[in-house]
Order: structure tokens, then sequence, then C-alpha cells
């Protein structure tokens, strides 16, 4: 399965700030419970870092300093994946990270939408179980249907 099958859903999760706002924009972003992420993006709307839920919280609890520019705060080594990408492989890398949410990310670095871990694994899970259907008729002796 390719991350693109799951378009309407990563493209629903897509908050793009600029990489000139401040911290405040991004918690306004992050705000939506739907939203985990926000991306980050320069002035020709490609990625250029990314800031999670948690990473705004964290820095609110310790310096409550929300007008500094997101930029200061942003992780700039993103992790993502492209829309041809092979579901299960990114879902593989996010939970080895630890990763809720990543960043779909085009051929031209902009973004297109975010994958949740929780959208990835519901994807999977439906997958295995049409396989295991499809199974279960084929030794039933219903066939593929």
């Amino acid at each position: 399965m390719r991350i693109d099958s799951l378009h309407p859903i990563t493209s629903a999760r897509l908050s793009v700030i600029g990489v000139d706002a401040t911290l405040r924009s991004a918690a306004f972003s992050l705000s939506d419970p739907a939203i985990g992420l926000v991306v980050v993006c320069n002035g020709s709307g490609e990625a250029a870092g990314v800031l999670s839920k948690s990473d705004l919280v964290r820095h609110l609890a310790s310096s409550g300093l929300a007008e500094v520019p997101v930029a200061t705060l942003m992780n700039r080594s993103i992790v993502s994946c492209g829309p041809g990408d092979d579901l299960h492989s990114i879902w593989q890398t996010m939970a080895a990270r630890g990763l809720q949410n990543v960043p779909v990310l085009g051929a031209d670095q902009k973004p297109i939408g975010v994958l949740d871990i929780r959208d990835a694994m519901k994807a999977l899970f439906d997958q295995e179980e049409l396989q295991e259907q499809l199974l279960a008729n084929y030794i039933g002796g219903i066939g593929y249907q």
C-alpha cells in the first residue's frame, strides 16, 4: 500500500506555517485536535522544518515565550515520506523513531499532507483484515470475492 492511497486523510491533517511565524501562530494551528504537527515552510513553500504539539508544549512549559519565531524551535532534520512510498516501511520508521506524525512531501519538497501513525496503523490493519478474509474465503471454497 502506498502513502498516496491515504491522501484524503493526510491532506486534511496538513497545517503549514511560514518560517517567520511566531510560536503563538503555531499554537493556534496545533490547537485543532486533528493536527499534531505543523510543517514550517520557507518563502518558496518548501519544507524547512517541523514543529510538533509536544515540542511546543515543552517549550511553553519551560520558558513561556510565545512571541519568538517558530524557526527557533522547529526541528530542521525532517523525517518525511513521499506519496509513492510504502506505508508499511514508513510506519516501521515512525515506530522505531517514536514519531507520531511525518510530513508527506512532493517531489518539489513542498508539503502535501501529514501522515499520523494512527492512520497508518488503521490502514495497515484494514489491509490485513481484507487479506485474512480473502484467505478464509479461498480455504472455505468460496473463492476470491
